[in-house]
């Protein structure tokens, strides 16, 4: 219990950073990763002790390691900004400078509120700047920024801007339509609805250019 002591006051008072892409104290990443996990595990025993469940059971005993373990290293690893990805860029070498589109990309989140998943697609385009991207790193930046407690309007906002600074160009279009099991299975219990965002900007702030960005996102197969 000591070390949860030690860890507790190396964190002291807690303030929070305001800073565009993520609101985290300015001690987060005082623990590193194992510390973490240490004491989340720790924590998460306690809430199952709570809630009455037998811990001696063999498929309960190491569920706050695999919780704690899940949290630190998947599902909220996008806190830390060195797991951001790497933005490597190509030189548009066949003068390509329509829309590119790349479409349904899944999308898990966890909401900041509950703390219950968030999953749906995200539609991102872009207008070519003198480079592309590989496809794969659009794909990684959007699971970077889902990989946090989330809103869905700053989630969609952060990955705009995300792409913004990768590209080096504001022709950006972001959209997410997304289902929160925080209204499936809790609360009101709709199980039919889904909440749609978008972030346009550059030459996406032309509205003929949004209806093709949306037909593009309906129509592509």
């Amino acid at each position: 219990m000591s070390f949860n002591r030690n860890i507790i006051e190396l964190m002291g008072e807690e303030q929070s950073i305001d800073s565009p892409e993520l609101l985290v104290r300015e001690d987060a990443f005082v623990m590193n990763d194992d510390m973490k996990i240490e004491l989340i595990e720790n924590h998460f025993t306690e809430i199952m002790r709570v809630l009455g469940l037998n811990l001696n059971d063999d498929s309960l005993r190491g569920t706050p390691h695999r919780v704690a373990k899940m949290y630190v290293k998947e599902i909220f690893g996008g806190l830390n900004p060195a797991n951001k990805p790497d933005a490597t860029l190509f030189e548009n070498k066949y003068q390509y400078n329509e829309m590119l589109l790349e479409k349904d990309i899944t999308l898990y989140s966890f909401c900041e509120h509950h703390f219950l998943p968030i999953i749906g697609k995200v539609q991102v385009a872009y207008f070519p700047n003198g480079k592309v991207i590989g496809l794969s790193k659009i794909n990684r930046l959007v699971q970077y920024y889902a990989s946090r407690p989330q809103v869905q309007e700053r989630l969609t906002e952060q990955i705009a801007d995300g792409l913004k600074e990768a590209l080096q160009t504001n022709d950006i279009a972001v959209m997410i339509d997304a289902e929160h099991l925080c209204v499936r299975s809790r609360g009101i219990k709709d199980t039919h609805s889904s909440t749609h965002t978008a972030s346009y900007s550059g030459k996406f702030k032309d509205e003929k250019l949004q209806m093709k960005f949306i037909a593009l996102t309906n129509n592509c197969k």
